[in-house]
């Protein structure tokens, strides 16, 4: 059987399986498979909740069928594992998504099959994890009956510029004709090309340094903005003025949320403290950027009380609840633990958010998402998420939605507007 004819099964059908999907059912017969009942009605219905994909895209992904049914799986001989790889409350890796989809793969697994992941993991994850729930439901013989390749996700949500196809693909696998045969699959669609690496190994490290690396960054300039707080100087001008130097990277401070940054270090950091080694660097730049959100709701707080405010019987409006700009992923939201660091000051916290779904969010993390307005006053503000509709309010629109008893703070987070028009117009801001 040629590759050209081998039917490909998508395991998990979120942020990053979906894109990969379609853009393979233009040309090949795909499954997409996800346990997820809704999700799948809903993509059957030519709709995406993630808005990673429009309607006109899945209609032309002709060759692209959707399905919950394990039976299904029978029919491929090529497996690509795209589910999350999360961490527990204690930043430990948690494996059981990965596991489940590797027994779901295992039970479908024949000889001469092959095997691919794409989420983010340690080096050694596949082998070590994976590879051993395949062979045990499938009764197969990793490298003899079946092989296995990585080639991790590269996808940004809500990036409409780079997308699957113009970013650059790690290829990789079990053995050279397997790495042959993942390179070839993957080279058919990625206008931005591949990059074949040596093992499987050395692909899954090359990717969780990606995003330890952004990390790291970031946590730089997020002590910088701690440090310059203190010293009455605005961080946003410091970074714009070194910027002019051509080589200086252009990082700006925030939380650090997500299903990658903030995340992936950790799984790094795992591997290595199992290999006896305590990581230093990369440990500390993960303790700055998680606490951040506890760091920005104290500051705003501080302000709060500054400026006579009664924080205990003050309401205070958060804008934005999902973790980046014009996307409607909530996962690991650092939002949320802003949101409980004022709470546990027994301030009242209303949150809007026109990209969040509703009931994700109150699922997720038991927010309800309400309105804040002129009609609803508030104390204070926190522009948490660099939405576009947030972008375009000048600052007395802003103003308008406070109560003006009080000078009211806005927690200007992601530095969206002019720091001396929301001085001018009469905020008391706060920015990293």
């Amino acid at each position: 059987m040629t590759q050209n004819l081998e039917k490909i099964a998508v395991i998990g059908l979120g942020y990053v399986g979906l894109p990969l999907a379609v853009e393979l059912g233009l040309h090949r017969d795909v499954l997409g498979f996800d346990i997820n009942l809704g999700r799948i009605k809903e993509l059957q219905a030519c709709k995406d909740g993630t808005l990673e994909v429009t309607p006109e895209q899945l209609s032309a992904a002709s060759k692209l069928e959707f399905t919950a049914d394990l039976d299904r799986l029978k029919e491929c001989a090529i497996f690509i594992v795209t589910v999350p790889t999360p961490v527990d409350k204690a930043n430990r890796p948690d494996m059981t998504p990965l596991i489940r989809a590797s027994q779901t793969v295992g039970g479908a697994l024949k000889q001469g099959d092959l095997v691919i992941y794409e989420s983010t993991v340690y080096p050694g994850a596949t082998e070590e994890v994976c590879v051993p729930v395949l062979e045990k439901v499938s009764g197969l013989k990793f490298n003899v009956d079946f092989v296995c390749g990585y080639s991790p996700e590269r996808i940004n949500p809500g990036d409409k510029v780079n997308t699957l196809t113009t970013i650059r693909k790690i290829t990789s696998g079990s053995t050279p004709e397997a790495a042959d045969k993942v390179d070839a699959l993957y080279s058919s669609i990625i206008k931005a090309g591949t990059w074949k690496a040596s093992s499987l190994k050395v692909a899954e490290a090359a990717k969780v340094i990606e995003n330890s690396q952004r990390d790291l960054n970031i946590a730089f300039v997020n002590e910088l903005s701690v440090i310059f707080e203190r010293m009455g100087i605005d961080t946003l001008e410091v970074l714009e003025a070194a910027g002019s130097k051509w080589n200086f990277l252009p990082f700006r401070p925030g939380m650090v949320g997500g299903h990658c940054i903030g995340v992936d270090p950790y799984y790094l950091t795992h591997k290595a403290e199992e290999m006896g080694y305590h990581p230093q660097v990369i440990l500390a730049g993960r303790r700055i950027n998680d606490d951040m959100a506890r760091y920005a709701a104290r500051s705003i707080i501080k302000r709060m009380l500054q400026n006579g405010i009664d924080v205990a019987r003050s309401t205070v409006g958060i804008m934005g609840v999902t973790f980046k700009e014009n996307c409607p992923d909530i996962r690991n939201s650092k939002v949320a633990d802003l949101i409980k660091e004022l709470r546990a000051w027994n301030v009242t916290v209303v949150v809007t958010d026109p990209w969040a779904n509703s009931a994700e969010v109150e699922h997720e993390y038991g927010i309800k998402l309400a309105q804040i307005g002129p009609e609803n006053p508030v104390d204070s503000l926190v522009v948490a998420v660099g939405h576009t509709e947030f972008r375009e309010l000048p600052p007395a629109a802003l103003l308008a939605c406070c109560h003006q008893t009080h000078r009211p703070v806005i927690g200007d987070l992601k530095s969206l507007y002019d720091r001396h028009a929301l001085e001018a117009t009469g905020f008391t801001v706060f920015r990293f």
